[in-house]
């Protein structure tokens, strides 16, 4: 019991983490550098991971990583970290907490895997908390950010499909480091040409770019894993709700954004919608990673054999 609320607790740090990315983002990283922001998360933390686990790609595994770098870093940290911007921070985090959901589907559209009618309602009233959340709210919602946050969830559920299909040959948290880096590596030619040098930042925008490198991305990611190597999967995919759950706390209680009684039964539909969404057969067993335990970074970059 006492080692499992150890793993329970390392376990925590990831989607506390990643719920805090949002707020991070969106006030102390610069609004009109998404390409180098993503490119100055990636590269760093994956050899941090390559550092930790020592292993290089093998075979297939060096443009398998070129592919999903690209899909599930390259491409999904942009729209992150656009969406983080343009939207408040409980609607970003609540938008995001849908993704498992959405993969699903798309999953179910692109390769046939057909959910079970629980998993189907956990994921359409799911759906329907994130569309209350996003309705009903007195201000205005950015439309570009709420497209880059569905867009974010496409990209990530086409690169887990595929994640899925190239199971062999490569542990969960090397394949993580090695699309980091390859993610990493695209973006900085295009952020040079696209956006000029990289960003000077004082020592907020410092220490906001070290905390979304080691500790939303290295030590979040290290922290995921390693809980779904000790713990059943169903606990990791209810440890995960702490990542909306995280984003609403900061943006109601630090960034002093509204939240109605609407708005709260949106967010209590989202966790309602991806616990019901959980696959139950590989919810007993450590280290069966499913599609619905990850949270919204989560099944980013997850390969899992």
């Amino acid at each position: 019991m006492e080692a499992n609320l150890r793993w329970v607790v390392l376990t925590a740090v990831a989607p506390v983490a990643w719920g805090a990315n949002y707020y991070v983002t969106r006030e102390f990283l610069p609004a009109d550098r998404p390409l180098w922001g993503a490119a100055l998360r990636a590269l760093p933390a994956g050899l941090i991971l390559l550092a930790l686990c020592r292993r290089r790609p093998r075979g297939a595994w060096w443009w398998r990583s070129a592919v999903l770098g690209l899909l599930n870093t390259g491409v999904f940290f942009v729209l992150l970290y656009v969406a983080s911007q343009l939207l408040a921070t409980s609607v970003a985090s609540t938008v995001m907490a849908a993704s498992p959901l959405a993969m699903m589907l798309i999953a179910w559209a692109l390769v046939a895997e057909r959910p079970a009618r629980a998993h189907l309602a956990g994921a359409l009233v799911g759906l329907a908390g994130v569309g209350l959340m996003v309705l009903t709210r007195t201000g205005a919602v950015s439309l570009p950010g709420l497209a880059a946050s569905v867009a974010a969830m496409l990209v990530s559920s086409c690169g887990y499909v595929l994640a899925g299909r190239w199971r062999d040959g490569a542990d969960v948290l090397a394949s993580t480091s090695w699309q980091l880096i390859a993610g990493g590596l695209v973006l900085l030619p295009v952020a040079a040409l696209a956006e000029g040098a990289p960003p000077a930042p004082g020592l907020p925008e410092l220490l906001a770019f070290g905390y979304v490198t080691v500790v939303a991305t290295a030590l979040a990611f290290a922290a995921w894993f390693a809980g779904l190597r000790h713990l059943p999967a169903g606990t990791v995919g209810l440890i995960g709700l702490l990542n909306p759950l995280t984003g609403v706390l900061l943006g109601t209680a630090v960034a002093g954004e509204e939240l109605g009684p609407l708005q709260a039964g949106g967010l209590l539909l989202v966790l309602a919608g991806v616990v019901l969404g959980r696959p139950r057969g590989a919810g007993g067993r450590p280290g069966v990673p499913t599609a619905s335990a990850a949270p919204a970074e989560g099944e980013a970059c997850r390969s899992a054999p």
